[in-house]
């Protein structure tokens, strides 16, 4: 199953170096290698067998979601961190592959995400022919991955870019409106230039599991209604001050999350009513932190929550055995 939804994720990570740089690959490479070293090393403290660990391909899933959560220009031990955290203590520290609660590739962004502020902001402009940026080599992006360093005479300012989900968040605050934001160079037709493309082939993939049956559609049809049906009516009321559906649908990890990171069928809800109101709260919190929290993108912190809201709703939309009618009160 997770080699399926490694396959399933290769057109959106081809589309990512083909928008914003190799980098990509090499957040992917160490966040692999440190995801299946802390795996090997936790399997063999707890007495397990490792090659069957590492065979089932979960520590590569992890790194995989976690580099797609990573500026293209991140410092390894930035990378290392967020894999390490998210093998040793969001997945083996609760007993491994089965029993974590918390979704690991996410635990291990968010960590990160308020450890190192600074290098979690540093996102290049996309790969389009008529926005002003200026790109760095594979030599000069790996020796950045390595020592956290620029080329001399090259600043940050020349070659990072607010995100769009950034962008409209501040512009907001500036009391601007979203059609005057919308003017920006980095905005597409939808969502955020290069972003788009990166989202159309991530539901390609996402429609590939559920053809497969990997996933099932309760999941990620609750996130995508948890979103868009507040942003659509939010829209409505008042188009000026809030974003378009469009522009949520196709910005940020929205669609990333619908289909490869609130499905992880361990830390998600199990029963059937149970994954269509786990997704809805998942795509809610997105709207409600990219609306008014001090995030400009909410997936992680969302996915988090519910994962904590899981076992309630589980236990209160398990379904009934047949001839067994639910009793109320005292048993």
């Amino acid at each position: 199953m997770m080699l399926h939804v490694l396959l399933a994720l290769a057109p959106a990570a081809l589309a990512h170096v083909w928008y914003f740089g190799p980098g990509f690959l090499f957040n992917l490479i160490i966040a692999s290698a440190f995801c299946v070293a802390g795996e090997a090393l936790m399997t063999h403290a707890r007495g397990r067998d490792i090659e069957a660990a590492l065979s089932d391909y979960s520590s590569l899933v992890t790194a995989a979601l976690l580099a797609f959560a990573l500026p293209s220009l991140t410092p390894w031990w930035v990378t290392a961190t967020g894999a390490l955290f998210a093998v040793v203590a969001a997945k083996h520290l609760y007993g491994g592959i089965g029993f974590n609660v918390f979704n690991p590739a996410m635990a291990g962004y968010v960590v990160i995400l308020v450890t190192f502020p600074l290098e979690m902001n540093l996102w290049v402009a996309p790969r389009m022919g008529d926005i002003d940026y200026i790109s760095l080599t594979i030599m000069q992006t790996l020796a950045y991955t390595v020592t956290g360093s620029l080329p001399d005479g090259l600043s940050f300012d020349a070659i990072s870019r607010a995100t769009p989900l950034d962008a409209v968040q501040s512009g907001f605050r500036d009391m601007r409106t979203f059609a005057e934001l919308s003017v920006n160079p980095m905005m597409g037709d939808f969502g955020g230039r290069g972003w788009e493309w990166i989202g159309n082939f991530t539901a390609i993939g996402g429609f590939w599991l559920l053809v497969r049956k990997i996933i099932r559609w309760q999941i990620p049809t609750g996130v995508f209604a948890g979103l868009l049906l507040p942003a659509g009516l939010m829209y409505l009321v008042d188009p000026g001050t809030n974003a378009s559906p469009g522009f949520h649908l196709f910005s940020g990890a929205t669609i990333l999350c619908a289909f490869f990171i609130a499905t992880d069928p361990v830390s998600a809800a199990t029963s059937a009513k149970g994954r269509v109101v786990y997704g809805f709260g998942i795509g809610l919190l997105i709207f409600a932190i990219r609306r008014w929290g001090s995030f400009a993108d909410g997936v992680a912190f969302a996915v988090l929550l519910m994962n904590m809201a899981v076992p309630a709703i589980d236990y209160l939309t398990r379904p009934h055995i047949v001839g067994h009618p639910l009793r109320r009160g005292r048993q």
